[in-house]
């Protein structure tokens, strides 16, 4: 369950003064998440790179399926082949080597026929069929890659606007006590109690303040039209974010396997099939069913003896096909594929060593970050009242204007140490959440 596990801004940060944001509808981080699901240019392409290589799978298992074709053709010869006959064939007298040139065949011939082949054990499609199957799964795992990426880039963007508001909330505060400093001092001012250069230092002030502001502001509207982008949706689309920022308090994440390592043991799993495959084709042999059935027309277009006859031809047969040396061109790929097999495992040793460390520094992170946003959230406090204090003990005479505009300074600094903890315990529990497998649990 969300719990706040300390007062992260006070109470007037619920009334922050914009009327803009007011009139908009705000949008809570899982609908943000959600809108990107569904609208995100890359995860689009991602979920097409899917169907992409669904269809190749098909076309893998296609190969299996009986091919037919349809075939014909017409020659038309103006010179007929000449064979050689031996005379010895007609005459058994006539010694050997001698031979007669003879034309056979007629000038039109016609050809049409439906052949049929099918592979009854092709060790080759068997092997694209599991190779296909195991790249389909490095990309569905590249695609939930992708959609981690985006729902860690999003709510990085979501958590900075957050914070980007409590900032402008602070400086709301601040130009309001600022306000009302400058209205003292120039009652001091008339009263002869205070110096012009009084008055024109709390004027900077209020001047410094309200350029901080609008800054603040101009980079909260560009983040939430990064933000925009990253959910694909119209960059005039209005809406804010929530106000309030929310940890869990004290949650050790369960480890899982991260993406990355999923990735290189599937991409390891399409090596493997790929060398199956290349050690098949070469002991391997193939065995193809084919049959063909047709016609076969000849024709002589010459007076008085013109003819045009069709004569039906069919056959069916057996291929066997054994790969005896091929030049060692396979066994070249096979070696080639027994290095890569090696680095994948090198860099999946490599990927959990990394994520272990990463784990350990995220860890010390969000730890840190925790402690400090307890303590900067004590000192906003004690700055407040030293703030307070100093402004009564201005009223009094007794306490100068460089002591009020010093107790304002450490007050904004403490406001911004605060935010900074605020942003670093964030960063380092999402960063924590990617690193063991848990990013996508929503908050």
């Amino acid at each position: 369950m969300l719990v706040n596990i300390h007062k992260l801004i006070p109470a007037l940060f619920l009334f922050i003064g914009w009327n803009t944001v007011q009139a908009q509808d705000v949008w809570t981080l899982n609908q943000c998440l959600d809108t990107a699901l569904v609208h995100n240019k890359t995860l689009q392409i991602n979920r097409n790179n899917i169907a992409i290589n669904n269809q190749k799978e098909k076309e893998a298992k296609a190969n299996l399926i009986p091919k037919i074709n349809a075939n014909a053709d017409y020659k038309y010869f103006w010179e007929l082949p000449t064979q050689l006959m031996p005379l010895s064939a007609l005459n058994p007298t006539v010694p050997e080597g001698q031979f007669r040139d003879l034309q056979f065949g007629v000038p039109h011939n016609i050809n049409a026929n439906v052949q049929l082949a099918m592979p009854i054990y092709n060790p080759q499609l068997y092997g694209a069929i599991n190779v296909t199957k195991a790249a389909g799964e490095v990309t569905q795992l590249q695609y939930q890659k992708s959609e981690e990426q985006v729902w860690y880039d999003i709510t990085t963007l979501y958590y900075n606007a957050q914070i980007l508001q409590h900032q402008l909330a602070f400086l709301d505060s601040n130009l309001r006590n600022t306000g009302k400093l400058l209205k003292n001092t120039e009652l001091l001012k008339e009263q002869l109690l205070a110096k012009g250069s009084d008055v024109n230092k709390v004027k900077l002030q209020a001047e410094q303040l309200a350029t901080q502001r609008e800054v603040a502001n101009n980079k909260y509207a560009q983040i939430l039209n990064v933000l925009k982008l990253n959910m694909g949706i119209d960059l005039k689309t209005e809406f804010a974010v929530e106000s309030s920022v929310v940890f869990k308090a004290s949650i050790e994440y369960s480890s899982a396997s991260s993406l990355d390592f999923k990735i290189i043991q599937t991409q390891k799993k399409l090596l493997q099939s790929e060398l199956a495959t290349l050690r098949q084709s070469r002991f391997v042999p193939s065995l193809n069913l084919f049959a063909t059935y047709g016609t076969t027309g000849f024709g002589y277009d010459k007076k008085p003896n013109d003819f045009l006859k069709f004569y039906p031809i069919g056959f069916a047969g057996i291929q066997l096909s054994y790969p005896i040396f091929n030049g060692t061109v396979t066994q070249r790929k096979i070696n080639q594929k027994k290095f890569e097999i090696k680095n994948n495992e090198l860099q999946s040793e490599l990927i959990a060593d990394k994520n272990k460390m990463e784990i350990e520094n995220a860890s010390q992170q969000r730890a840190v970050a925790q402690k400090t946003v307890t303590t900067t959230q004590s000192q906003i406090d004690l700055a407040q009242t030293i703030y307070a204090q100093t402004i009564l003990q201005q009223k009094q005479g007794t306490a100068s204007l460089t002591d009020v505009l010093l107790a304002d300074n450490a007050l904004r600094e403490a406001q911004q140490n605060y935010l900074n903890a605020v942003i670093d315990y964030l960063k380092a529990d999402l960063e924590l959440k990617r690193l063991m497998g848990q990013l996508k649990i929503k908050s």
